[in-house]
């Protein structure tokens, strides 16, 4: 587990820049800024998904690895 700590912190730290980005694009755009300041969020979000999506994959190729372990007799 030591070894994906820093694609948690990644995610981690990347969802805080997205959530900031969401609330400065939702602000511009209510006050009538340019339309691509409603696209920043899609950066950060595009991260998020990679990065979940291999820490959601984690567990099952972890419980596949060990199935494919052969025993060994002590």
């Amino acid at each position: 587990m030591n070894s994906n700590r820093p694609i948690r912190q990644l995610h981690r730290w990347t969802s805080i820049v997205f959530t900031v980005t969401v609330v400065l694009a939702t602000v511009a755009v209510s006050v009538d800024a340019a339309l691509w300041f409603s696209y920043l969020p899609l950066l950060p979000l595009a991260v998020l998904l990679f990065s979940g999506l291999y820490l959601f994959v984690l567990p099952y190729r972890r419980r596949a690895a060990e199935r494919r372990r052969p025993l060994t007799a002590a």
